[in-house]
């Protein structure tokens, strides 16, 4: 399984200043080579390589591994399609591998190749991401977001051993509550929701005035809300995937895929909907349960909802609102996101078998 590393590098001011104009250099010089292969129309590697590899190192001073990771990072972009040409910001990432860029994690620092020569630079990081660098494998990213500069490196964490389970852990996702399990524990999404609230309704009110003060203001807030969301996904996530391996059973969660084509929603409703990360939680819960080795599959979620978990019932009347569920045939009531969770599990068991593992991030 791959795995990312943040670092966080703590360079001097002279330091720094390199660090930004080794990066200028590399991306300016994958706008040159994104011209040339447009130009040209050839996009593969090895014929970039012969185009632009030596015009490259020339031209903006890099060094002979740097050049070909520019190299390789433009061929990688066309991959997707090559309907337009590509362009790369000034202070767009950058990769290196191993032999421009090594770790020396006794004394936590980095040896990185820039413009000028070799930079040993210190980082900081938990202790989890110091163990994860003991099995690094494969390019590290040079970024810089937000005022501060990070090492972004792949590592190879091995896959334990998924143990067989012994029932499943279902699992509703929604917006009122991000999840609930079928034990009966509730994750609420009004945190989530009032800060969106709240952030959304500062951007509109900033937006409005066209101030310098407020295009600042506006700017120190981007990505406040998607961090937030993001921390609190992990910490569900997490619980959830500790809960199924303590009891030692397996995981089931809706698939959910497409269904913001799928649904109708009101135009007070689409800011919520559209904000709602289910799939960023499902990712969490994917990576997760496989370095547990817990077992994690996806069911159809349909009528998921309106199903009862007791009788199997299923009808529009059972779930008079959000939160009621009441099986109209055999009398069972529940909060109806735990009755999902429990539909969820009780499918799980049942076409178990049939239903392909989540694949690994």
């Amino acid at each position: 399984m791959n795995l990312t590393a943040q670092l966080k590098l703590e360079p001097t001011a002279r330091q720094a200043l390199a660090l930004r104009a080794t990066l200028v250099a590399s991306n300016a010089a994958c706008d040159y080579i994104s011209g040339v292969a447009w130009e040209s129309k050839s996009f593969r590697r090895f014929d970039l390589h012969r185009r632009c590899y030596r015009e490259a190192r020339k031209r903006f001073g890099l060094s002979a591994q740097a050049a070909v990771r520019c190299i390789s990072k433009v061929a990688d972009s066309y991959k997707l399609d090559r309907k337009a040409k590509r362009s790369f910001r000034p202070m767009g990432s950058a990769a290196y591998d191993q032999r421009i860029l090594s770790y020396n994690l006794e004394a936590s620092t980095v040896s990185i190749r820039a413009l000028e020569g070799r930079l040993r630079i210190s980082f900081v990081c938990g202790e989890h991401q110091r163990k994860m660098l003991v099995s690094r494998k494969g390019e590290t990213d040079l970024a810089f977001v937000r005022g501060k500069w990070y090492a972004l490196a792949s590592c190879s964490m091995p896959n334990p051993k998924t143990t067989e389970p012994c029932g499943f852990l279902g699992v509703d996702l929604g917006v009122a509550q991000i999840a609930a399990d079928s034990d009966g524990k509730l994750y609420s999404g009004s945190g989530i929701k009032s800060v969106r609230h709240r952030q959304r309704r500062l951007r509109a009110k900033l937006q409005s005035k066209q101030s310098r003060s407020a295009k600042r203001r506006l700017q120190k807030l981007s990505g406040k809300e998607r961090r937030f969301a993001k921390h609190v996904n992990h910490v569900i996530s997490k619980q959830i995937v500790a809960a199924a391996e303590r009891t030692g059973r397996g995981i089931a969660v809706e698939e959910l895929t497409g269904i913001r084509d799928r649904i109708r929603a009101t135009r007070r409703q689409r800011g919520v909907l559209h904000s709602w990360a289910f799939a960023q939680l499902r990712a969490f819960l994917e990576y997760k349960a496989k370095l547990a080795g817990v077992r994690l599959i996806a069911v159809d979620p349909r009528n998921s909802s309106r199903e009862c978990s007791v009788c199997g019932h299923a009808e529009k009347r059972n779930r008079p609102n959000q939160s009621t569920f009441r099986c109209a045939a055999c009398g069972f009531a529940a909060h109806a996101d735990t009755n999902a969770a429990c539909v969820i599990a009780g499918r799980a068991a049942v076409s178990g078998p049939n239903v392909a593992s989540c694949a690994a991030v």
